[in-house]
């Protein structure tokens, strides 16, 4: 992944004693959550290179989403960040083209979808690799098959 100097969140997760002390403020408050505690586990989550880790914290982010308006545009880069991780670019796209409407100058955001872009480029040039692959080992099976079907007659 190419380092780009305000997107460094996809790259660097808390150590493992900071995420223990988030997760247990988070637990310690247990249905009584406040919002910022449970952002603050959620951010700490999805800058984990664990993958479990990273779904719970989307999972939790989308929660503060849809019920804490007041909070939509703070989650909105890490549920890009987030989805990103987890290679669900459309989602990633999405949260992030939500943030770069409302901050167009937004230097992460910007990093972000360029981290985005690329990631999304890779992956439909091997889908188009292999799709390829795949149809001319089914050309030259199918020649195969004609040309035998063509000596026994």
């Amino acid at each position: 992944m190419p380092q780009l100097p305000y997107a460094i969140d996809a790259e660097t997760p808390l150590n493992p004693a900071e995420l223990s002390v988030l997760r247990a403020q988070y637990e310690k408050e247990g249905d009584m959550v406040g919002v910022q505690t449970k952002f603050n586990y959620a951010w700490g989550l999805v800058k984990s290179n664990v993958r479990s880790d990273q779904h719970l914290g989307v999972m939790l982010l989308s929660e503060i989403f849809r019920t804490s308006p007041e909070r939509r545009r703070e989650c909105l880069y890490y549920l890009a960040l987030g989805n990103y991780k987890l290679g669900n670019y459309g989602e990633a796209r999405k949260y992030n083209d939500l943030l770069l409407d409302k901050e167009p100058a937004n230097l992460q955001a910007s990093n972000l979808r360029t981290l985005i872009d690329d990631k999304v480029a890779k992956e439909g040039l091997m889908g188009v690799a292999i799709i390829s692959g795949v149809a001319v080992a089914a050309g030259v099976i199918g020649g195969v098959l004609l040309r035998n079907l063509g000596r026994k007659r």
